[in-house]
Order: C-alpha cells, then structure tokens, then sequence
C-alpha cells in the first residue's frame, strides 16, 4: 500500500469540504502549554469539535507576530523547559488521536536554524506533521526551506496580508503548498473587532492566481468574525487567542472550550 503524503492530508479535507459546500475552521495553540498533558487534552478536544484542520505552535522567544495572549504562553512555555524535541514527541502522540486530520505547524525560522533545517523537516516529517508555516522568513529567503518541505513531502505555508505586493505574491505562489494563511489586518495576532478594509480585495486578487484555500487569521475570535470573513470570500478561519484565554481560564475543564470550537465549526460550516 503507496505510503499517504502529509500534503494529501490537507488536498483530502478542502475537497471534501468544497463538494459539501462548507469552509474551513482551523484551531492554534501552544505545544507543550500550559504543560504537556492539558496541551495533549486540548488536541483532543480540537479534533472531537470537528476542526479542519489544527494550526501548533512552537514557543519562541521573541513571537513578533503575536499578541500578548499567545506571547505569555510562550514565556510560560519556554520558561518550563518545554523543547522543540519535546514539540515534536507531543506531536507524534497528538497523531495517535486521529490519523487523517492534518497538522500544522506554526515556528519562527531562528527555531529551524537552530535545530538544523534539515533535522527539522524530517523530525516533522517522522512525527506527523503535514505542513510547515515559518511566520518571519520573507518568500525571497525560502528556496532551500521550499526544497526541504518538497522532499519531505510537507506543505509549506506562506502568509498574504493586505500589505502583499503583486510581485511578492508570484514569489509566494511559485513556492506555496497546503493553503494561504491570510491575515485580516495589519498588527498582530490577538482578540480584536477591527478588521483591514482591504481584506475584501485581497481575497479577491490571491483567488485570481491560486487554487490554494484562502484562510484567514488575526483576531478572529467569535462566531460572527468567522461569518464575516467567509462572506468576504475566506475559504475558512484561524483562530489562536480565544483558545489560549479559554484554557488558561478553565486549565482542567475542556467542556467550554468543546462548545466554543464547535460553535466556531458551525459557523464555517453554515
């Protein structure tokens, strides 16, 4: 039996979704936070929801592309001693859970370079992850990652934000896999209302030009954000800050977080 891709994890489910006419709902939190067993527990509560798909994170000292919320879990995180190898063991049991959904990883190229580029996509590869999105390393600087998630058979994700220039969205294209990670505004990951004007018309250009599922990220956080977002042409939602608030609330409850993520999957898929 031919061995299934880490890519065709994410193909399989935005097919299925488009033939049953729904969008995509893509939970994130923290490896490892706020330790490994409530972490594990919160996987798993994803997936029961009936998540897309799950976006992980792994801790990184100088997060710049989040919000106060996702950078204290960070300093927690780091702060325990949790590691990237650590990351990578948590994933390999999180797999166990559910074999078909596909997981995504959310890192900081300093983390990549650090473990050794290499190392790091087979060490992701080997614990089940199916795509990889490095949020500080710009398209022109990403040929040998690109080669690496190819020859590891991993997605490598790219962001597109209101501020994506034609020409760095042809960069972005040529080496993209898996889906976009679109941000709703400029700033950072966090809970906010207020969303970039021009999101409406960024969506429309990148669908011009790609295939690729189109999902949207930064301060989405309730149900009516998810709406808003899939009318202005989202094939789905990211969602980081609310989870991490949930957990850190309840650490040992679930049950609120399980309502409020399969609220979220409504939503996308209404």
């Amino acid at each position: 039996m031919p061995e299934t891709l880490s890519t065709d994890r994410y193909n399989e489910r935005f097919v299925k979704l488009k033939a049953d006419k729904k969008k995509a709902f893509m939970p994130f939190t923290m490896l490892g936070w706020p330790d490994r067993d409530t972490c594990l527990k919160t996987i798993k509560t994803m997936i029961q929801s009936g998540a897309t798909a799950l976006e992980l994170g792994i801790a990184f000292s100088d997060p710049i592309a989040d919000g106060p919320t996702i950078q204290q879990a960070a300093v927690e995180t780091i702060t325990s001693g949790f590691s990237v190898t650590d990351a990578f063991n948590l994933i390999a049991d999180a797999r166990k859970f559910d074999a078909h959904i596909p997981i995504g990883l959310m890192v900081y190229y300093n983390m990549v370079l650090k473990y050794g580029p290499e190392a790091f996509y087979a060490k992701a590869k080997e614990a089940g992850v199916d795509g990889v999105l490095i949020v500080d390393l710009p398209p022109e600087e990403s040929s040998n990652i690109t080669y690496l998630s190819r020859q590891n058979k991993l997605a490598q994700i790219f962001i597109v934000s209101p501020m994506t220039t034609g020409h760095r969205l042809e960069l972005i294209l040529k080496q993209a896999s898996g889906y976009l990670y679109v941000v709703s505004r400029l700033g950072i990951t966090g809970v906010h209302e207020d969303f970039d004007q021009r999101l409406q018309g960024l969506l429309s250009t990148v669908k011009q030009s790609t295939n690729l599922p189109l999902l949207v990220g930064f301060g989405i956080s309730t149900p009516e954000h998810a709406k808003r977002m899939l009318s202005l042409g989202a094939d789905g939602v990211i969602t980081g800050s609310r989870v991490i608030d949930l957990v850190r609330k309840s650490p040992n409850d679930q049950q609120a977080l399980l309502n409020y993520l399969a609220s979220m999957v409504e939503a996308s898929s209404a």
